[in-house]
């Protein structure tokens, strides 16, 4: 990590810049893909397949037997964990599917919204080298809350063709059973277009990695709707003098080995906190298999000393990050001050895996600095809300003067006539 100490707020927007990616030809790739698959369908699916993920696939849909056969390759305490974090996710989602209610704006005049399940949404749960079954939970859990009609799921192969056995089994137990082995950029083009074999949805879903992300954008451009723009993931840690710096370095390095183009970031008022954070994080990478991918991370990761913690929050919220923990004596106070998060943690216990596996929350969040506008994936993410009103000739009576000389106004006069007439054959009541 690059240390930083009591850079002026004129540096800081530089020290917010996110690793850029060094891929220039990105965008040229990621296009082809989604091009190829819009016109090619399952064909080029298979080519890709057989190209990116080694795996030589007959057909893209996971037959029925092979979900309930995954069953039996996962073991009892790994069934209990999911378990554990399935009913706590889902006890977090379920509150959030409220129905509002009606409200008289005016005597006679009567509105309200009313929350629809988005009809057909594709859930992108990335495989690899970390198989990321607890997206299934994130997005499958809101996406039954709500009522969603058609709920597919797309998750890369392994060399043998086949779907990790958790991600079967996790989406198995929320009643998904529409699964298909198609990953990468491809898979998004999939779920947006359609192909012989996978539905085209309303909705896409889920993280992934910069080919992933980038064909999500292509295809919003295209009008097909996505969660949220989103690029690799990061957690920022505002510390104090009493904080662990054990824990402070398990959680940089959980963050940090996500993959390569992370970043983690440290912010302090206490310029002795650094080196001990620091050598904390050179203990901990020896024990973790990620190493070599940590440390890619950390490489364009910075600890940043400021005056105070007042500035450390105004930094963070200039960052935006995805995850922000809160590590000082008196928590509650600066989280009063964010502006700026996708998920905060407050308190020394409160570490971000938390939040990743079985807290509750939703660990599908916006980053590289989208926090400032998008939300992360609740409930209402899988909703669209419609607004009704209801006037009666009481209403209409009473709003139509002002209706009518707003639409005069605008040049709109087939907008006034429409409430002219009303008011003139009370016949229509």
């Amino acid at each position: 990590m690059k240390r930083y100490s009591r850079p002026p707020e004129k540096d800081w927007v530089a020290l917010t810049k996110r690793p850029s990616s060094q891929n220039k030809d990105l965008d040229d790739i990621v296009r082809k893909i989604v091009n190829d698959v819009k016109i090619r369908g399952d064909k080029a699916l298979f080519e890709y397949s057989g190209k990116l993920d080694n795996a030589s696939l007959t057909s893209l849909k996971v037959p029925d037997e092979e979900i309930v056969d995954a069953s039996e390759q996962v073991s009892h305490g790994l069934k209990k964990a999911i378990d554990t974090a399935r009913k706590n996710i889902d006890k977090f989602h379920a509150a959030q599917a409220i129905t509002e209610p009606a409200m008289e704006t005016t005597p006679g005049v009567r509105c309200w919204r009313k929350n629809i399940p988005i009809e057909k949404v594709g859930l992108y749960v990335p495989g690899g080298s970390a198989p990321l079954f607890s997206t299934v939970l994130m997005l499958g859990i809101p996406a039954v809350i709500a009522g969603c009609n058609r709920i597919i799921v797309c998750t890369p192969p392994d060399r043998s063709g086949k779907a990790n056995p958790v991600i079967l089994y996790t989406c198995s137990i929320l009643g998904i059973r529409e699964i298909y082995v198609a990953g990468g950029a491809q898979a998004i083009a999939a779920m947006a277009f359609g192909t012989e074999s996978v539905p085209a949805v309303n909705k896409i879903f889920g993280p992934g990695n910069q080919y992933v992300t980038r064909a999500k954008e292509i295809v919003m451009e295209g009008g097909v709707a996505i969660d949220m723009p989103a690029g690799p993931s990061e957690v920022l840690v505002i510390a104090d003098k009493d904080a662990d710096p054990e824990f402070i370095a398990s959680d940089l390095l959980s963050q940090a080995e996500h993959g390569p183009d992370s970043q983690v970031i440290l912010l302090t008022d206490d310029e002795g906190l650094v080196p001990e954070v620091e050598r904390e994080i050179n203990l901990q990478l020896e024990i973790l298999p990620r190493k070599g991918i940590a440390q890619e991370a950390l490489s364009h990761s910075r600890s940043v000393v400021l005056d105070s913690l007042e500035k450390c929050v105004d930094f963070s919220n200039l960052y935006a990050p995805e995850h922000l923990i809160i590590n000082t004596v008196n928590p509650q106070l600066i989280a009063e001050k964010v502006k700026n998060a996708g998920s905060v943690f407050l308190g020394k216990y409160s570490c971000e895996s938390a939040g990743d596996y079985a807290s509750g929350t939703n660990h599908t969040l916006p980053t590289n600095g989208f926090a400032v506008s998008y939300s992360g994936v609740s409930t209402e993410s899988f909703m669209k809300r419609i607004t009704y009103q209801e006037i009666s000739f009481g209403g209409i009576n009473s709003i139509g003067p002002a209706i009518m000389e707003m639409a005069e106004a605008e040049s709109l006069l087939a907008h006034k006539n429409s409430v002219s007439i009303r008011l003139k054959n009370r016949n229509n009541v």
